[in-house]
């Protein structure tokens, strides 16, 4: 047979699956640590650099991001301090999804786990260096190189875990998975927060010479678990490629950037990436600036973004881990049960974030809370339709795609996008933009619920007919 012989689909998760999926969340865990420790620095970081009273550095060409900014303020009369510091997550994100496809591809044809573990030492080094840059420039160069890390493991942990487990468990799975996100931020949010707001930075300029301020010590924090972690990813073995999806011994397909054309014509890949879009957005421009907003807030509390930290892992948790349980469990009912319950925690979650705009402590908590549930509650759903209508030899590349598209339109414009805003008028009126994101989003996974059944169909018919070939 051309592309390997066909076997009874698994009713049981594969060997080592459970002890995979622990690595993977762990991994996935620091991956979320790290992006949010520097939302949490967000408003230090630009007063170390951008502070009040100090004049932007000089241009270093025209064509350069400080170009860009002297030019903004000459012509539009307001100094974007924001929108700069929010450069920092943008080019982060850029590096992201343009490494992914290509990490993506090299996914099919090489070893998976040794790529993971090469992907989080790298970006864990690069974690460290963004503590120790003396310049706004290093610090963007540093994380640019934790872009190009996480986008090597974005699009293969996912398809590394689809061969782990059998499609009707993928969404609980992936949602397990997918639970490091607000799991992953939380921490950030205090890591970043309570070392901040420390002596350490004293401390360490005091005994060791090097810069005062307390939030680099925050880097420096996840760099050595992270390390640790890609030793031992690099120690693992891989599963065979399609062994959940009743096929053994698969082999990939030759390697070909026309794939990556093929997953347009899958009309649910199509919209539940466009709803990804804009919920994506909305979590980026939330994850980067609501700790500002919520410090800034009258009667805010000292805590504040290490309380937001809770809010999100409770929210994010539980939403993240019922909304995969409730689009397993209404699969048999609802053939389109990933897209309904996504559509629907989302256009709840629209007013829902109004309100919270338009409130004060204590119960912006309250609804901040309502909203970040929301948001969380399709994570598992969505990933568990990618999974589902591609074929297992190109399913990290449909992941890569996915990746691509929905941070290029997604948070890498968000947070500047905000903080453009916020430097013109207000934050508030910058997170407006984040609102209709929401509704966007609900929008577009209505729009894919009659397609999935038929796609999810075809998805197994073909890999039917590669075994028989």
């Amino acid at each position: 047979m051309a592309k390997g012989h066909q076997v009874a689909e698994p009713a049981k998760f594969a060997n080592g699956a459970r002890a995979a999926l622990v690595l993977l969340l762990l991994i996935n865990l620091f991956n979320y640590i790290d992006r949010y420790i520097l939302a949490a620095n967000a408003g230090p970081i630009m007063d170390t650099f951008f502070g009040a009273g100090k004049e932007l550095p000089p241009a270093e060409g025209p064509f350069s991001v400080l170009g860009l900014v002297h030019w903004v303020r000459k012509n539009f009369g307001f100094e974007p301090r924001m929108a700069v510091t929010a450069i920092l997550a943008t080019a982060f994100m850029v590096f992201y999804m343009v490494t992914a496809p290509m990490f993506g591809r090299l996914a099919e044809r090489r070893s998976r786990w040794m790529l993971i573990g090469f992907a989080v030492i790298i970006w864990s080094l690069a974690t460290g260096l963004s503590g120790l840059a003396a310049t706004f420039g290093l610090l963007l160069m540093s994380r640019c190189l934790v872009g190009i890390g996480e986008g090597a493991y974005g699009p293969v942990a996912p398809a590394l875990i689809s061969d782990y487990f059998p499609s009707q468990k993928r969404g609980r799975v992936l949602s397990w998975f997918y639970a490091a996100i607000p799991v992953g931020s939380a921490l950030g949010y205090v890591i970043g927060s309570l070392i901040q707001k420390s002596d350490i930075g004293a401390w360490g300029e005091k005994h060791f010479g090097i810069w005062g301020e307390s939030w680099r010590w925050a880097f420096y924090a996840v760099t050595i678990p992270g390390i640790l972690l890609g030793l031992w990813a690099c120690l693992k073995a891989d599963p065979p490629r399609g062994q959940a999806d009743a096929v053994a011994a698969w082999q990939p397909r030759r390697a070909d950037w026309r794939n990556y054309t093929l997953f347009w014509r899958i009309r649910s890949y199509v919209f539940c990436t466009l709803g990804m879009t804009a919920m994506t957005f909305a979590m980026g421009g939330i994850g980067f600036w609501m700790p500002y907003y919520l410090e800034k807030l009258p009667n805010a509390p000292a805590q504040a973004t290490a309380i937001f930290g809770l809010v999100t892992v409770a929210a994010g948790l539980s939403a993240t881990l019922l909304g995969g349980w409730a689009g397993d469990r209404l699969r048999a009912r609802f053939p389109s049960s990933y897209f309904m319950v996504s559509a629907i925690s989302m256009l709840v979650g629209f007013p829902v974030f109004l309100m919270a705009l338009h409130s004060g402590y204590p119960w912006v908590w309250v609804l901040i809370f309502m909203a970040c549930f929301c948001l969380f509650f399709s994570t598992g759903p969505t990933n568990a339709i990618l999974a589902n209508v591609t074929h297992p030899a190109t399913r990290a590349e449909g992941f890569a795609l996915n990746i691509f598209f929905i941070h290029i339109f997604g948070d890498v414009i968000s947070p500047v996008i905000i903080g453009m805003l916020s430097d013109m008028f207000s934050i508030r009126v910058g997170f407006l933009a984040v609102g209709f994101m929401f509704l966007a989003s609900g929008i577009f996974w209505l729009f894919g619920m009659p397609h999935l059944a038929r796609d999810m169909e075809l998805a197994s018919t073909r890999i039917r007919t590669d075994v028989e070939s």
